[in-house]
């Protein structure tokens, strides 16, 4: 199941990636990304609304209080894929996006940091990461 939703949320983010950059040609980037985030909200909000309706005062026990800046960092997320993609477009945009997150995603693991299981280090994930760089270049290859 993991699998699935992994994959789901891949498509709908080079999907909704594509759709913030067309409404961003109409409006600005901070008036769409406000739009994104407001109708992220409510879907959430309706969502809590009906699946249980846990305290949201359960936020205040986090660990750390940086990680609740999760919705700052969307807010930066939008806009890097926004521009990124109308500047890029979305193939090439999306192929960064993925590299960069998995370079971040390993060096986390690899220094077991925000609360994450350290990981020993593996050369086997170097090479991987290694061809999804030589993948990009091939991409990008006139």
């Amino acid at each position: 199941m993991g699998i699935i939703l992994a994959i789901v949320a891949g498509a709908l983010m080079s999907v909704q990636g594509v759709f913030d950059t067309r409404v961003t040609e109409s409006s600005s980037i901070w008036v769409t990304n406000s739009f994104v985030q407001i109708t992220g909200f409510l879907v959430c909000i309706s969502a809590w609304f009906f699946t249980g309706r846990q305290s949201f005062a359960d936020l205040l026990k986090v660990d750390s209080k940086w990680y609740l800046t999760g919705g700052i960092l969307g807010a930066f997320i939008i806009f890097g894929v926004v521009k990124g993609m109308s500047a890029l477009g979305p193939a090439y945009a999306v192929m960064l996006i993925l590299i960069a997150q998995l370079i971040i995603a390993y060096l986390i693991e690899l220094l077991g940091i925000f609360g994450t299981d350290q990981v020993a280090f593996q050369w086997r994930k170097m090479i991987a990461v290694a061809i999804m760089i030589g993948g990009i270049i091939l991409f990008k290859w006139d």
